[in-house]
């Protein structure tokens, strides 16, 4: 299970680092593991404060 979480987070990764970086370049996996970790670190974030964001999104929806 979590080999398939893994796998689902490089290959977004890659295709965001593709965007900047040419894929046969010889650091292209390096930037690739940062963009990863990045991805982890926000996923991590949202899941840790998503019952504020969803209050702060319903009250925004709410009042406008």
């Amino acid at each position: 299970m979590i080999n398939l979480i893994a796998r689902a987070i490089l290959f977004v990764a890659a295709a965001i680092t593709s965007w900047f970086v040419a894929e046969d370049a010889a650091n292209f996996s390096s930037y690739q593991m940062t963009v990863g970790l990045i991805l982890v670190a926000a996923l991590v974030a949202v899941g840790a404060f998503w019952e504020t964001l969803a209050d702060l999104f319903r009250s925004k929806k709410d009042s406008g």
